[in-house]
């Protein structure tokens, strides 16, 4: 097993300058005379940003071998994605081209890549852990690449091993890689990937909380610019800009009065009445990590219905925050949630909330695990899931209450402040000061915390097809 001691994670001590691999763009920033006072006061928080290191993903690799032993994968292969950036930081396009990395169980890694691409995963491969013992097999265009992938596995021995396959391949891929190794045995490798992405480290933890104060920021601004008489596009539009002037990338989904029961909502033209339903979702990315925040609200003031429906959802997030803690099976949490909101005669079942309570969030907005009845893995501290109840009136409005949850070692926390009212959406909660003898000495920013890496109880299970929430 992989020590506690082994997985020190200390990255977010780290200079935060960015490196080639890791660095996102930032959008061209909107000329300010353009933006609206509250966008203005925005900040660029690249500043902030403390990027993943190299030994941080030389630990990933570690894990993930250890993983291998647990359920008998000689080899994982990864194309292209999240799981790829993950252990090696580079983000390669998708494109019908074979580019593969892949780590065996007991030895270095190594890569299939088209030849014209050298120059660039040279430069890549800078930053990949193991970079001095990973080979590379080039294919020229005339050439079968999956032939060349053969030869790697049989030159690695894992010509009759087994293989594990990430998630997101591409069928030609996994099809063509199958039917050109008849003798190795393909499963998935999400046991591995999922394993090794659920948890997440101090530095990952730091990116998160940053995209999440970041939307929040940016929630509230474009909030206070817009009102009666806006469309969603403006909205929407807004919030593009007041990102950019935060220096990152992300958008906003807008959807008004009775789209906003729908609840990934409309792409077709509303306008913002007083008194009418508001519901905004989606994030930012910082380093790749990405937030996921929906907001529902009204301008003006909100009938007594609407607040009805806001505080049993509300309630809802609230049941299934104090119900998640380490040890608890993940589908106990939509069940707290979703028995609020039945209780309050909003059921049964997914008849008005018609979606799961949350899933992962990491370096995919949307990633393995998954808060849904009948998932019985259970929760672990250091992951991170969306706790987003609703309930969705078809034809007249719908309300979701959205934020990012972290499981401590204790209970849960989100990482936002919950929404109070329809009509305040984005107050910040008065902080109370501790009492003298309560004070405690603050922590030392640089030193490193532990955490506890171990493969999961039961593997991953692939999830039920639902919508994006």
């Amino acid at each position: 097993m992989l020590t506690r001691r082994r997985f020190l994670l200390t990255a977010a001590a780290t200079a935060p300058a960015l490196t080639l691999q890791s660095q996102e763009s930032a959008p061209e920033k909107t000329p300010a005379e353009t933006l609206p006072p509250a966008i203005l006061a925005l900040t660029d928080r690249r500043k902030d940003i403390v990027p993943i290191t190299k030994d941080e993903r030389q630990t990933r690799l570690d894990l993930a071998r250890e993983l291998m032993k647990s359920y008998s994968l000689d080899a994982i292969l990864i194309t292209t994605g999240a799981s790829l950036r993950y252990f090696t930081g580079a983000a390669w396009y998708q494109s019908e081209r074979l580019f593969a990395y892949i780590l065996p169980q007991s030895a270095a890694p190594f890569i299939v890549c088209p030849f014209f691409e050298r120059d660039r995963l040279n430069d890549l491969l800078l930053a990949f852990p193991e970079r001095e013992t990973t080979i590379t097999y080039l294919w020229q265009e005339d050439e079968d690449p999956y032939k060349i992938l053969q030869r790697g596995l049989a030159e690695y021995s894992l010509a009759t091993g087994t293989l594990g396959i990430e998630e997101h391949t591409q069928f030609a891929f996994a099809n063509s890689i199958a039917r050109a190794c008849p003798a190795v045995k393909i499963v998935s490798a999400t046991p591995v990937t999922a394993g090794c992405r659920s948890l997440k480290s101090p530095a990952e933890i730091a990116c998160l909380r940053l995209a999440n104060q970041i939307t929040l920021d940016v929630y509230r601004a474009v909030y206070q610019s817009c009102g009666p008489g806006d469309t969603n596009h403006k909205f929407s539009d807004l919030v593009s800009k007041a990102y950019a002037r935060c220096g990152v990338q992300g958008d906003a989904s807008c959807n008004v009065g009775a789209n906003s029961a729908i609840p990934h909502g409309s792409p077709k033209p509303q306008t913002i009445h007083e008194g009418e339903m508001v519901l905004i979702d989606d994030g930012c990315t910082v380093e790749g990590y990405t937030s996921d925040i929906s907001r529902s609200f009204v301008y003006g003031a909100p009938t007594d219905f609407q607040r009805e429906i806001f505080r049993i959802v509300q309630n809802a997030q609230s049941a299934a925050l104090a119900a998640a803690r380490p040890g608890v099976e993940m589908q106990a949490i939509d069940a707290a949630a979703r028995k609020v909101i039945v209780e309050a005669k909003y059921g049964p079942a997914f008849d008005f909330f018609t979606h799961r309570l949350g899933h992962g969030i990491g370096l995919d907005m949307h990633e393995w695990p998954y808060l849904v009845g009948g998932n019985t893995q259970k929760l672990v501290a250091n992951m991170l899931f969306s706790n987003e109840p609703g309930i969705y009136l078809r034809g007249k409005f719908g309300i979701r209450l959205e934020d990012d949850m972290l499981l401590t070692e204790t209970g849960a926390e989100l990482l936002t402040p919950q929404s109070p009212s329809l009509q305040d959406p984005f107050a910040i909660p008065a902080v109370v000061p501790p009492k003298p003898e309560e004070a405690t000495p603050p922590a030392d920013p640089n030193a490193p915390k532990p955490i506890h890496l171990k493969p999961p109880e039961t593997a991953p299970t692939q999830p039920p097809e639902t919508p994006k929430n």
